[in-house]
């Protein structure tokens, strides 16, 4: 399998890392458009790895993405940029008639009227306005393939094939005990795709009612995350899940909720009183004239790259599945689980465990697509794939998933 990698942040980089490990890839190009950056990726893994290669790419330019996957003969493009660069990207893949596999979807806009009561344009609605193509196509988009979206995906469609009869509800639940010395504030994920999932309004989904959308930071509730990591509040926020899980799965509710925490929950809110959580450009002054420039992307410029905090960072991270139900008759309850240990990821990968988390998923389902265990056409969820293979697989790359009864 030949794949175009696209980014080379923090994910990116951890994508490489843990590839380089499988056999199933006969060659993977890092692309970047700072191609420092995709070179160092690559030189990271050390010169006995020639599969990997390094270009400078700009994720914008869907018609030179598309030449690129062309001229390469690439089997898939895997999209590891910010989700800005979705729909770019997913149709240059279409075009050049590759297969397609991202970590978060197209990008919502809420409803300008009534923005916390109904849905305006939801979490991949423009990718799945291009379905049939992709099936006319006879190739794959497989949207949401990381931890979350991705695992905890799969970790439905695992309760939904062998653990419930009916589902009452599914919530997604992310909960961490990191901290990250020397800052402040410091968040352990992009911050600019963190903005955006917990400053729009968030989405629930209910049988009979369909998707509605509620106040951000909405419906607080402390979940007790396991191996040590412990009860931790958690909010509303959107996120692809909620949008995805309803399309291939039976269940009453479904919501995701993030343990964000008091003082990021405060953090967040300021920047939007001040508007500093905007794309839009605004005009500020420069040394040359005016320049334009978005609020948003000042912010990320001032934080640290979450890539490189792992040194700084201690505890664990914890994304799962909490499902509710009713199994031969009896009610039951159990969340599916995933932790990673920042000293385990680090020591193992030299990556940090927030980004090491998402970007196995990924590869692991690459290597199912790889070996044919996973097949499809169109526009597809990792919800509307068998859960067994992946989950079998993800244990077999040295990081086991959990379950607890409720």
């Amino acid at each position: 399998m030949r794949v175009l990698l696209m980014g080379a942040g923090g994910v990116g980089t951890a994508i490489s890392r843990i590839a380089a490990r499988r056999t199933f890839l006969t060659h993977v190009t890092v692309a970047d458009h700072d191609l420092s950056r995709a070179e160092a990726a690559v030189t990271a893994l050390g010169p006995g790895e020639t599969r990997f290669d390094a270009v400078r790419a700009d994720a914008s330019d869907e018609a030179a993405v598309s030449a690129l996957l062309s001229r390469g003969g690439y089997d898939v493009l895997l999209n590891a940029t910010d989700p800005r660069f979705v729909m770019p990207l997913f149709r240059a893949a279409l075009d050049a008639g590759t297969y397609y596999l991202d970590m978060a979807m197209s990008l919502s806009y809420p409803d300008p009227e009534r923005p916390h009561e109904q849905c305006g344009v939801r979490l991949g609605d423009a990718q799945f306005e291009l379905a049939d193509a992709w099936r006319a196509a006879d190739r794959l988009a497989l949207v949401g393939m990381g931890v979350e979206p991705g695992l905890s995906d799969v970790f439905a469609r695992h309760a939904a094939d062998e653990l419930f009869d009916e589902i009452e509800e599914i919530g997604v639940r992310d909960g961490a005990n990191l901290t990250v010395d020397g800052y402040e504030f410091a968040p352990s994920f992009n911050i600019w795709t963190t903005i955006e999932e917990c400053l729009n309004p968030p989405v629930v989904y209910e049988e009979g009612r369909g998707w509605f959308t509620t106040e951000p930071f909405s419906e607080a509730e402390v979940f007790d995350f396991p191996e040590g990591i412990g009860p931790v509040e958690c909010v509303n926020v959107e996120h692809e899940e909620v949008l995805l899980m309803p399309r291939w799965l039976r269940a009453r509710r479904v919501t995701f909720k993030y343990g964000l925490g008091e003082d990021f929950i405060g953090k967040l809110k300021t920047l939007h009183a001040l508007g500093l959580d905007r794309t839009e450009p605004v005009t500020v002054p420069g040394p040359d004239g005016p320049v334009r420039v978005s609020p948003r992307d000042v912010v990320a410029a001032c934080l640290p790259d979450p890539a490189t905090l792992g040194d700084r960072m201690s505890g664990k991270t914890c994304a799962g599945t909490w499902v509710k139900g009713t199994r031969n008759g009896a009610p039951r309850e159990v969340y599916l689980y995933h932790v990673v240990d920042n000293e385990w990821s680090m020591s193992e990968y030299g990556s940090q465990a927030v980004v090491w988390q998402t970007a196995v998923n990924p590869v692991v389902a690459l290597e199912l697509l790889a070996t044919g265990a996973w097949k499809g056409a169109g526009v597809l969820g990792p919800e509307a794939l068998p859960a067994r293979p992946f989950l079998d697989l993800l244990t077999a790359y040295g990081s086991p998933w959990g379950m607890r009864e409720q």
